[in-house]
C-alpha cells in the first residue's frame, strides 16, 4: 500500500533513512493489517493506532531522522523491555533508532511492537 501523503512526510531525507522508514511502514502495516495510519506531513511524523485519535488510540509512530528512524511508542514506559531496547526518559513516550534494515528482523523489536497494541487494545477497553 503506497501512500503519497506518507513520501511526503519522508521527503528530504536521505535515501537509505527513507528505504528504512518505508521498511518500518512495512513492517507495521504487515503486523497489524487493519492499523489506522495518519500522516502528519509537515511534523514529518507517521502514527499508527486502532483510531485516529493521537493521545488516545496510537499506539506507535515512525519519525525520520538524518541518520536512523525513530520507531516511537506512544506508551513505551509502559511496555516490558527485557532487552532494554527502548530509549527515552520521558513520561511515557520511548523509542528505537533503526540505523540499518536488518534492525527491523530482530525479534525482540517485533515483541515490543505486539506488546505496543496489545497494550493500547487492554487501555481502550479500560476507557
Amino acid at each position: 500500500m503506497e501512500s503519497e501523503d506518507f513520501e511526503l512526510a519522508i521527503e528530504g531525507f536521505p535515501e537509505e533513512m527513507k528505504i528504512i522508514a518505508r521498511s518500518t511502514r512495512q513492517l507495521i502495516l504487515s503486523t497489524f493489517p487493519k492499523v489506522v495510519e495518519v500522516v502528519w506531513v509537515k511534523q514529518k511524523n507517521i502514527g499508527y493506532g486502532i483510531g485516529p485519535k493521537k493521545k488516545t488510540e496510537h499506539f506507535c509512530h515512525i519519525m525520520p531522522a538524518s541518520k536512523h528512524v525513530n520507531l516511537g511508542f506512544n506508551y513505551g514506559a509502559e511496555l516490558d523491555d527485557p532487552k532494554c531496547l527502548l530509549e527515552g526518559t520521558g513520561k511515557l513516550f520511548r523509542h528505537i533508532k533503526i540505523r540499518k534494515l536488518s534492525d527491523l528482523e530482530n525479534p525482540d523489536l517485533v515483541a515490543i511492537l505486539l506488546l505496543s497494541i496489545s497494550n493500547r487494545l487492554v487501555q481502550k477497553d479500560i476507557d
